[in-house]
């Protein structure tokens, strides 16, 4: 009689008989591995982001690992970091399947440089304003001698 919960696994050449009951999954990361985050976002809201490993911290008292993941949204974009280590609450990671949604390369690219635009056009603007506001009350200081040139 086969036990439905026994299964026979080879290692190496080495056959072991694991109890699926009992076993545990271990997973194995590297940097570069791709991950997938689970952050709680509110009181039951959860969202599940793309990411890689950048970094394993040895410390001694609190080994952690540095996700890099993307936050490709309605409103949200860019790169953002996260340390995931024994303490870390409300947020945890799992391998990356190959079938599973993986972001575009030039995709996150071109949200770089739309921010990037957006931000230089607001720089531009506020220079206008500058010079704008120097040229029209450069007069009006001049009488308060409150003006440095």
């Amino acid at each position: 009689m086969t036990n439905e919960f026994m299964r026979v696994v080879e290692i190496n050449g080495v056959k072991i008989e694991v109890d699926l009951r009992t076993a545990k999954r271990v997973d194995s990361f590297s940097i570069g591995t791709p991950v997938k985050l689970l952050k709680q976002e509110y009181s039951d809201s959860y969202s599940t982001y793309t990411g890689v490993i950048i970094g394993f911290d040895e410390f001694k008292n609190l080994p952690s690992i540095t996700v890099a993941y993307v936050k490709a949204g309605y409103g949200d974009h860019g790169i953002e970091f996260v340390t995931i280590n024994a303490k870390t609450e409300k947020m945890e990671i799992a391998p990356l399947q190959e079938h599973e949604y993986k972001f575009s390369f030039s995709d996150v690219v071109k949200k770089f440089d739309n921010e990037i635009e957006k931000k230089q056009t607001e720089i531009d603007q506020i220079k206008t304003k500058k010079e704008w506001f120097i040229a029209n009350y450069k007069k009006f200081f001049s009488f308060c001698k409150d003006i440095e040139e």
